[in-house]
């Protein structure tokens, strides 16, 4: 921008120094012309003035005018063109003189060559007119010399000085004039500059932000109609034209950029689920193929191992279809293809149905849960998904839980966090506790502790990671905590509909 603006400046210096040199060129042109002109014009028109005294005198002398008319006349002439007249007869007699020492001074010049320059100006048979520049008594004159038709000599000198003193006045005055003139022409040149690039500085700032892709500055019209007024008319219809292409282009872009992602999530999506299926439901297929290869061959021709055989493929095959409908659910809360049905419901009867529902699971472990809750909490969230939590949560409790010091105990707790006053909801069990560098890992795919990976216990391995998917959707904390004796999950719920994003993109927090 910088560079711009001193771009900017140049443009009014240059046009200012412009201005400011035709004017001092002009002015000094003046001065050269009247210096080379003036001199050479002034000794042209007296030239011809002296001529025509010449030939005015030549005819007094051949009329009948008398000599006393003839010398009022000549002092006339003479006194009012600043001329000194000579006449003297072929004898070197002095008939006329307006200056005495007119005649010495033409002696002087007759004998003195060596010390006079004489530079001829016109010449013919009768005159011979001359500037004359006396050295010796530094003294220059323009000089006629003839001879009239009565047989006289005629001498017109007109003073050199006065001409070459009025040239240096006309060039003082034409120099002071023209300092007076550069002055006011500097000001004027000065505003017309400004008012001359202030439009054009303005036309590129515009264009230097629609080059920045900022279409905001547009070009103020004036009342003038010039090429500048319609190149910023022009700019600013370009300018908005520009901007709603650009705008278009921008929403184009984005609705592929949209497309593109969604193709490469539902392809990645694709890809993962393919490879997590591919994975997981190779035991369950192979147990399926083998017993019932089995029932085929007659392998067992009792009815109860025929039963047996069919209950293992039905109870693989509802394993399988359990795993492949979590996997697909899994997709798309990772990829953001779930919507929520947020509400507000009672947190603590949701929990307490998970409970009445586990009954079974909790009889079989011999072991009863604790509730510590407000029975009037209220969250804002999806149910059917927040059941899915506490459900992992204390099924996880459940098949873990042991006895320690003598007691076996799993607890749910709900609370208000004080520092971001969301709902907590935790989920305690007796037991062993995770090791440290396995915390990060049981929020990941088919994840299981149990090494041996036993099918009647082990799961599907996908609980918690589904946990973990709900919970970035809405963007609260969960996790896991080793208490000293055993381990407690959490979670954590927003009491309101001021919720960040329910259908937001997944982001792995691990």
């Amino acid at each position: 921008m910088l560079k711009t603006k001193k771009n900017h400046k140049s443009i009014r210096v240059k046009l200012f120094f412009t201005m400011c040199f035709a004017i001092a060129i002009i002015v000094l042109f003046l001065v050269i012309i009247n210096s080379v002109v003036l001199e050479s014009f002034y000794l042209y028109s007296k030239t011809n003035t002296v001529k025509k005294l010449y030939s005015r005198i030549n005819m007094y002398y051949n009329s009948n005018v008398t000599d006393t008319n003839i010398e009022e006349e000549l002092k006339r002439i003479a006194y009012n063109n600043n001329f000194d007249i000579f006449i003297e007869t072929d004898t070197n007699t002095i008939i006329f003189s307006t200056d005495k020492d007119l005649f010495s001074a033409m002696n002087v010049l007759a004998q003195a060559n060596s010390v006079t320059d004489k530079k001829p100006i016109y010449s013919n048979n009768k005159i011979t007119i001359s500037k004359i520049n006396d050295i010796r008594n530094n003294i220059s004159y323009i000089l006629l010399s003839g001879s009239l038709d009565n047989g006289y000599y005629l001498y017109i000198s007109i003073p050199a000085v006065p001409i070459e003193e009025s040239v240096q006045i006309s060039n003082q005055v034409l120099i002071t004039i023209g300092i007076i003139i550069l002055v006011i022409s500097a000001i004027f040149a000065s505003y017309i500059s400004k008012k001359f690039t202030s439009p054009i500085v303005q036309l590129n700032d515009i264009t230097d932000k629609m080059a920045k892709l900022d279409f905001s500055k547009k070009y103020k019209e004036v009342e003038t109609d010039d090429e500048i007024n319609e190149l910023g008319k022009n700019i600013n219809i370009m300018s908005d034209k520009l901007e709603r292409t650009i705008k278009q282009l921008r929403a184009n872009n984005s609705e592929l950029e949209k497309d593109i992602e969604e193709k490469s999530k539902i392809d990645e999506m694709r890809k993962q689920f393919i490879s997590d299926v591919s994975h997981e439901l190779k035991t369950p297929i192979a147990l399926i193929q083998g017993y019932a290869e089995g029932l085929i061959e007659n392998v067992n021709t009792d009815e109860e191992s025929k039963k047996f055989y069919a209950e293992v493929i039905l109870d693989e095959s509802n394993k399988m279809d359990k795993l492949v409908k979590q996997l697909l659910e899994l997709m798309k809360l990772e990829y953001g293809k779930r919507e929520f049905n947020n509400k507000y419901f009672n947190i603590t009867e949701l929990i307490k149905e998970v409970i009445r529902k586990s009954k079974v699971m909790l009889e079989e472990k011999n072991v009863e849960v604790q509730i510590v809750a407000d029975e009037k909490l209220e969250v804002f969230a999806d149910d059917f998904y927040i059941e899915q939590v506490v459900t992992n949560y204390l099924t996880n409790a459940i098949k873990h839980v042991i006895e320690i010091d003598g007691k076996k105990e799993i607890s749910v707790k709900v609370e208000k966090n004080e520092k971001n006053q969301k709902i907590r909801i935790s989920v305690f069990n007796t037991g062993n506790k995770i090791p440290e560098d396995h915390i990060n890992k049981i929020w990941g795919r088919f994840y299981k502790e149990d090494s041996s990976r036993n099918r009647a216990n082990g799961g599907t391995g996908i609980g918690l990671a589904l946990v973990k998917a709900i919970m970035l959707n809405y963007k609260n904390d969960y996790g896991v905590i080793n208490k000293e004796n055993g381990v407690e999950f959490y979670f954590e719920l927003d009491q309101n509909d001021n919720i960040k994003s329910a259908n937001s993109l997944y982001n792995d927090k691990s």
